[in-house]
């Protein structure tokens, strides 16, 4: 075979800093633009994001040259730096360190992108935590209760 061919699709899922509200309704749509236009320039499809205040889900195609770490870090890191720009208000902004990235099956593409689509609804009952707990549970990964508040 000549041709080197993936379709790897990745949730992926990460909190500001201590899940302080920092994603308001003046950044937010602008910020999923954004993030879109990181992952396009990178070799990978944005499928969905979304979140609320305090977190982030995105569903994309992962580019086959590069690993899941270094995609988070373009998308935290340029990100980051495009909120602080935004407005003095938001000059301490930051991301938590860590992230969730989980496969998903083709299968499930469209019931992800309704899930993601519906976070605000979601998270009217359910915590953050909660949310990102039963997502490591769902695909059987520990988590250590010390990093929660990061």
């Amino acid at each position: 075979m000549a041709q080197s061919l993936t379709k790897i699709l990745v949730h992926i899922v990460f909190s500001t800093k201590k899940r302080k509200s920092w994603l308001d309704e003046e950044i937010i749509s602008d910020l999923y633009l954004y993030v879109s236009k990181i992952l396009k320039n990178h070799n990978c499809n944005a499928l969905r994001i979304g979140g609320t205040e305090n977190h982030i889900h995105i569903l994309c195609e992962l580019a086959k040259t590069l690993s899941i770490g270094k995609i988070i870090e373009e998308v935290k890191t340029s990100s980051s730096k495009w909120i602080k720009s935004k407005n003095s208000r938001y000059k301490e902004f930051y991301w938590q360190h860590g992230y969730g990235a989980f496969s998903v099956s083709s299968s499930q593409k469209d019931i992800l992108c309704n899930y993601i689509a519906n976070q605000k609804q979601h998270h009217k009952t359910w915590s953050f935590i909660d949310e990102f707990c039963a997502l490591l549970q769902k695909h059987n990964l520990n988590f250590e209760e010390k990093y929660s508040s990061d």
